[in-house]
């Protein structure tokens, strides 16, 4: 997987929900990537979060390019997401 080009899908699919990307932690020993957005004047939102994170996904095939990727807002780290994911699901 190209840096750039994944960069690119991500500010892409962040700034067609009115956010922008604030960070990408690259941890390219186990292929697992973080990124985190922010929207100014409101919170960012389950919606936003989920919009990059399929951007991504639709542009690169996981079985491919074996990797994670984990989509997050500032302010909020990754293991404040998935509790909220849980109760979601509940």
């Amino acid at each position: 997987m190209q840096r750039d080009e994944f960069e690119q899908v991500v500010k892409e699919a962040a700034a067609r929900r009115g956010c922008e990307l604030v960070a990408i932690d690259w941890n390219d020993d186990d292929n697992v990537f973080e990124v985190t957005i922010d929207k100014e004047g409101t919170p960012v939102d389950l919606a936003d979060c989920e919009f990059v994170h399929r951007a991504v996904l639709a542009a690169f095939d996981r079985d491919v390019e074996d990797y994670a990727l984990t989509v997050g807002s500032v302010g909020i780290d990754a293991q404040q997401a998935d509790e909220i994911l849980k109760t979601i699901d509940e």
